[in-house]
């Protein structure tokens, strides 16, 4: 007879108890905002905190209070952005996709040691060693740490150098905050132009060091028809906004540190006889290597021209070509 009072008893309290929470559920309940657990939906899920809140919950409140931009996800990109955008009833505004990049090309047989590191496999603690094993102040270290915080397998160690993957690259930015050498930057995925050395030592110092790094001698800012290439504190820095991605300083660099293919940079010849004068090649030429009046064929001084290719796109007509003659790679 007691057991059957105890277990009413229990089950009464029971019944008590879940009626009283049931109650505060709905009486302190706190109002989550619909557009936040909409946001939250299409998010990618990856909680890389690259947004700069922690994690996709943080953005999507932040989103839905309207303290962040529709496309503040780094992950997921202008389809997300889309999809946030449509979600708050704004346009998104996509723009320019940006990735990581390396300011070192001190690979293992460009770069000198200072000595051999025996110690732990982090360029963190090896850093708080007389700066590193590298001879260069500034040269990767080449111990991945940024690997290790990579959720994204965008980034490896080649050759004793950090190299980044743009297409798996989503520029959460978590490379970027564990290098001690604050070597990793971000720039436009549609640029290809980058100056791949982070020392600001003279040119003398720098040969000594390693045999890829920018000595800055300012060859590269002289040959840019645009002027998007300054010294600053003897570094080339390539200003992207203004950079048409000709490549001449590509191939006028004598150390190679400036990035960009140009296994492709063949000079352009124009047939006369499709091309209708329109003066759009010209136009577009910074080298003022085409030549020709209004309404008349024009002509390329082949001298001039650095095969950079940026006529190719506005002749509508289809009269321009390239030749079999590779551009030197002194041009």
């Amino acid at each position: 007879m007691s057991i059957i009072k105890a277990i009413l008893l229990l089950g009464g309290l029971g019944l008590i108890f879940g009626a009283i929470l049931a109650y505060a559920s709905k009486k302190f309940a706190v109002e989550v905002d619909e557009k936040e657990e909409k946001i939250l939906a299409v998010l990618p899920g990856a909680n890389c905190g690259g947004c700069g809140f922690p994690g996709c919950g943080g953005l999507a409140a932040a989103i839905a209070k309207g303290d962040a931009p529709v496309n503040g996800c780094p992950v997921g990109g202008a389809d997300v952005a889309a999809k946030v955008g449509e979600i708050m009833g704004v346009a998104a505004d996509s723009g320019e996709r940006m990735v990581a990049a390396v300011k070192c090309s001190g690979t293992c047989d460009k770069a000198k040691d200072k000595y051999e590191h025996q110690g732990l496999k982090d360029c963190r603690a090896a850093a708080a060693l007389i700066g590193g094993s590298k001879a260069c102040s500034a040269g990767c270290l080449g111990f991945g740490t940024c690997v290790s915080v990579c959720k994204f397998d965008a980034i490896k160690i080649e050759n004793g150098v950090a190299v980044v993957d743009e297409e798996k690259c989503v520029n959460c930015g978590k490379c970027k905050e564990v290098c001690p050498k604050a070597l990793i930057v971000e720039k436009p995925a549609s640029k290809e132009v980058f100056v791949k050395c982070n020392s600001h030592d003279f040119g003398k110092a720098v040969k000594i060091n390693c045999s890829a790094g920018c000595i800055g001698c300012g060859a590269c800012a002289k040959v840019c028809p645009v002027d998007a290439i300054t010294l600053d504190n003897k570094l080339a820095v390539v200003n992207q906004e203004k950079c048409i991605g000709c490549k001449v300083c590509v191939a006028k660099c004598p150390t190679k540190v400036i990035s960009g293919d140009v296994s492709d940079r063949r000079k352009v010849t124009i047939d006369e006889e499709k091309c209708i004068g329109c003066t759009a090649c010209a136009r577009q030429c910074k080298f003022g290597a085409i030549e020709g009046e209004k309404k008349q064929p024009h002509k390329i001084d082949q001298d001039k021209c650095k095969g950079c290719h940026l006529c190719l796109p506005k002749c509508k007509k289809g009269a321009m070509s390239l030749v079999d003659e590779e551009v030197k790679a002194t041009n």
